[in-house]
């Protein structure tokens, strides 16, 4: 009976362990040659800041460095020729802060924006995204490995910067 539920315990832990690994070398070069793709955040890394930290410790988070788990939650970054989209959380300081609730975290919608797509020395691509129809200036750069996997940096005039590492993986068809 104790192997049984050893097994079961086992069994429950591979199947929960989401599988990391999104994408192939072949279709991570499509989706990003094709600029039809969603970055899928899975850790935000704001800047380390004694705020930050002192939130961390008094919520007892192993992760007092300031990396915060995101696995679960459906922020993202859709890319497509036409349009990027970004629902994204900020963790950090606002020099100029809004007094809209809604305006909180990293949501915009553009239809104007320069695309510019760089291979790198090692593999994978760096792509720097930078909207003109938003109302604060931000500078996205996502450095995206043969694999799919993905680091965001995003830029803001009015904001710390803000990393995130996640994966990149193709949109869903309807």
């Amino acid at each position: 009976m104790k192997t049984i539920k050893i097994y079961l315990a086992a069994l429950l832990l591979i199947v929960s362990f989401p599988v990391l690994a999104q994408t192939d070398k072949a279709t991570t070069k499509k989706i990003v040659e094709n600029q039809d793709f969603i970055f899928v955040a899975t850790t935000a890394l704001p800047m380390s800041t004694q705020e930050i930290s002192a939130i961390l410790n008094k919520l007892n988070s192993p992760l007092a460095s300031g990396a915060i788990n995101l696995s679960g939650s459906q922020y993202d970054l859709v890319v497509k020729k036409d349009s990027v989209v970004a629902y994204l959380p900020f963790f950090g300081r606002s020099y100029s802060p809004s007094l809209d609730p809604d305006d909180a975290g990293i949501k915009f919608k553009s239809k104007d924006f320069t695309y510019a797509k760089s291979d790198r020395k090692k593999g994978g691509w760096t792509i720097v995204i930078v909207p003109k129809d938003v109302k604060d200036y931000q500078k996205l750069t996502l450095y995206v490995t043969e694999s799919g996997y993905g680091t965001l940096n995003v830029m803001n005039n009015n904001r710390q910067p803000i990393s995130f590492n996640g994966y990149i993986a193709e949109p869903k068809k309807k």
